[in-house]
């Protein structure tokens, strides 16, 4: 047993670290145009991911199955409905306390660029968290392992949420845990894909409300004003105790789902 733990906590920091060093050592865009130098960052992650995700995969194959295209319309479907749903309710209720305002708009030059450089971005942190690692904790040991190890990976890929107080850092996990459970009722890593993506797509580059990286628009000019704990701070959207309180209702929400699927099967 102790020998199973060992092995599996090597093949997780080598996936994760190794992961993380050939990325450090890629090239980064010559171009001066924005979007595309944004674009090519990400694409270089993305392409890492997949590479390590396939060179562990083939160590793995016997006792690994992974799931990354089982129920594709399902996937998309359920994905973006319940990713809609999940930033509409927090949206919708900051809006009508007044906590958030739209003062007007920019205008994004190659706007879809931007869009795509954010779904390849949530791509790649889906396949690094919920792809090979969680389903390799998840069947050579359970669910629990898989949700616990992959949750903290994801929290620590948010770090700056640590700089910002107890709410940010929950909504991390908890969206995590939400992902994890969406992943574990689909049967598929779409879903959970297509919920993150609407979440960073429209959240932050429509709505202005999502922190990324520093380089990406924002469509919509958005301001936050009042309490800290309901406008989310310097975090805005991510750091409201409502997207915790969002998070905790679908996490127990699909919890019912995933039994009812069970007892069903």
């Amino acid at each position: 047993m102790l020998k199973k733990i060992g092995i599996t906590i090597i093949k997780t920091i080598a996936f994760f670290l190794g992961w993380a060093i050939f990325v450090s050592i890629l090239p980064l865009s010559s171009s001066e145009e924005p979007a595309v130098w944004r674009l090519w960052a990400e694409v270089m992650p993305l392409l890492a991911i997949i590479v390590f995700t396939i060179i562990f995969w083939l160590i793995d194959r016997k006792t690994v199955k992974l799931h990354f295209v089982d129920h594709p319309v399902h996937g998309i479907l359920l994905g973006t409905v319940t990713g809609l749903i999940w930033l509409a309710i927090p949206v919708l209720l900051l809006y009508g306390m007044k906590i958030v305002h739209f003062d007007g708009r920019n205008v994004i030059r190659l706007f879809p660029v931007w869009m795509l450089a954010v779904f390849l971005n949530v791509v790649m942190q889906e396949l690094l968290v919920r792809g090979y690692l969680y389903q390799m904790l998840k069947q050579k040991h359970n669910i629990l392992a898989a949700a616990i190890v992959t949750t903290a990976l994801f929290t620590a890929l948010h770090g700056g949420a640590f700089e910002a107080g107890l709410s940010p850092v929950l909504n991390v996990m908890t969206m995590s845990l939400l992902m994890t459970v969406v992943l574990e009722y689909s049967g598929s890593i779409i879903a959970p894909t297509m919920m993150h993506f609407i979440w960073n797509g429209i959240g932050a580059l429509v709505l202005g409300g999502v922190s990324l990286a520093d380089d990406y628009p924002k469509l919509l000019i958005t301001t936050f004003d009042g309490n800290e704990i309901l406008s989310g701070g310097a975090c805005m959207i991510e750091g409201s105790i409502l997207v915790l309180f969002v998070n905790v209702i679908l996490i127990a929400v699909f919890g019912v789902f995933i039994c009812k699927k069970k007892a069903k099967g």
